[in-house]
């Protein structure tokens, strides 16, 4: 089953995800579909939290991909308009 996820990169204590299509049998942070973007959990002033594809995402899972539950709530805040 293909699933939408998140792949761990960054140093330690500093964590940074990559928002990746991958087969579930692959490793958490191994091979990948397609990659549709990140999100930073601590970005801070000008830096970006969060960056989605979400027309790509939408793709993905009209053709069956399952998103985690982390990244069903990304994607539900990347399709919200940005506040002013």
């Amino acid at each position: 089953m293909v699933k939408i996820r998140l792949s761990r990169s960054g140093a330690k204590g500093r964590p940074f995800y990559h928002i990746v299509v991958a087969d579930e049998r692959y490793p958490r942070d191994g091979r990948s579909i397609e990659r549709l973007g990140f999100f930073n959990p601590i970005a801070a002033g000008k830096d970006v939290r969060l960056q989605l594809d979400t027309a790509k995402a939408a793709e993905w899972i009209s053709k069956g991909a399952q998103p985690t539950e982390r990244v069903r709530q990304l994607i539900k805040q990347a399709s919200k308009p940005a506040a002013a």
